[in-house]
């Protein structure tokens, strides 16, 4: 009995070693990113050129901790997709390398053209970057999960806080922009939802000119107190600039001593660099040295969707687009990202919940969901379209 026994560890002694001793089984993740040099009003929020890319490469490492102990290796493989160019011909040259699990951070139309070139070849979309609902919902894919929040999920996080500090009565302001209006429906339906009460909507027109030259601060500071005057009284300013054309110039410049709110002030965001709860230290201070920059919503996103497919690699021993998401909308799934809860995904539309920051520029002032706020199968579905609201059909 004794030697079978011996035998036996002996065999799984062998196996192990020769496990180690084979070749690591590589595993390529794909990164689609729209390089954009952005302007913004302030130089302190220029995007670095890594935006995004940085976080990815943080979770390739962590990754790789867990994976040399499973046989696995994992590199990152970014593409470029730059206005004009075909995003089907990308995934196409992704896939010629094998490559079935892809990060993107590219904009919606794109997005959706990636996914549809990619679904007939087994690949599987982690969206990083767009935040539109109407790739949870009407124009849902089978093949893309979303680690971005939605705009309505920002958008009733905002709801929830301002509510209970019963700031009920808001003065919306929008850009003139596409995304500034998406933002604002988005507002809108977060106050229908909460209960709070818009009693004037006004459009902040973008007409053009350099940011430095024509918007010096003499003339913001006499700009700003006459677009917001004569309003209706108010609780709060809340604004949706996306394109961060005026809403950074709201605050300490409004005609009545309000609180801003929105794309300024106090913002709904997935990360900031001030978050310091839950363990996030360690990761800020992580990627501080590796980057010697801070580390912002985008990067953590896209370490998000670099943890999630390297969590359902090593849990499944699969790196195929059908696998990693069978797994991913199981109920073993669960990730860690240091946020006091810990990440799972919705199965109707493969959105990923999550709590949502609401930070003003120097510290994390409250995160949503609000105590109160209550659901019959998780608090974090009162952010965002619910179940019962759904108009996706995962094709």
């Amino acid at each position: 009995m004794v030697i079978r026994v011996l035998i036996a560890a002996g065999m799984v002694l062998a196996s192990l070693m020769l496990a180690r001793a084979q070749s690591p089984s590589e595993i390529t993740i794909g990164y689609l990113h729209h390089p954009q040099a952005k302007s913004a009003i302030s130089l302190i929020e220029v995007p670095a050129a890594n935006d995004g890319i940085a976080g990815a490469e943080l979770a390739i490492e962590d990754d790789n901790t867990t994976g040399k102990f499973l046989n696995q290796h994992f590199t990152l493989a970014p593409v470029e997709v730059n206005d004009g160019d075909d995003p089907a011909a990308a995934v196409a040259a992704l896939a010629e390398r094998g490559v079935a699990l892809v990060i993107a951070d590219l904009r919606a139309d794109a997005l959706i053209k990636a996914a549809d070139a990619g679904g007939a070849r087994g690949m599987l979309f982690f969206n990083a970057g767009a935040t539109d609902d109407r790739l949870r919902e009407e124009e849902c894919r089978a093949d893309v999960v979303h680690v971005a929040p939605t705009r309505s999920m920002l958008g009733d996080a905002l709801a929830q806080y301002l509510v209970w500090k019963r700031w009920s009565r808001w003065l919306l302001v929008s850009g003139s922009h596409a995304n500034d209006k998406l933002f604002a429906d988005a507002l809108r339906r977060a106050a229908a939802r909460f209960g709070a009460k818009i009693v004037q909507e006004r459009t902040f027109a973008d007409t053009g000119g350099a940011r430095r030259t024509d918007s010096g601060i003499v003339q913001v500071q006499r700009q700003m107190p006459v677009f917001t005057q004569s309003a209706p009284a108010y609780d709060v300013l809340v604004a949706a600039d996306e394109s961060d054309v005026f809403a950074a110039y709201l605050p300490y410049r409004t005609w009545d001593a309000r609180p801003v709110a929105g794309s300024a002030g106090l913002v709904p965001t997935s990360w900031d660099p001030a978050h310091d709860q839950w363990g996030a230290v360690q990761m800020q201070n992580r990627f501080i040295k590796a980057f010697s920059r801070r580390m912002d919503a985008l990067d953590m996103q896209a370490w998000t969707a670099g943890r999630m497919i390297g969590e359902a690699v090593s849990r499944t021993g699969k790196a195929d687009g059908k696998a990693v998401l069978d797994y991913l909308k199981s109920p073993a799934f669960a990730l860690a990202a240091f946020k006091g809860q810990k990440l799972t995904l919705r199965d109707w539309n493969q959105q990923l919940r999550q709590p949502i920051l609401l930070a003003d520029g120097r510290t994390v002032v409250s995160v949503s969901p609000q105590e109160g706020f209550l659901h019959q199968v998780s608090e974090l579905d009162t952010l965002g379209v619910d179940r019962p609201e759904t108009k996706c059909k995962l094709k």
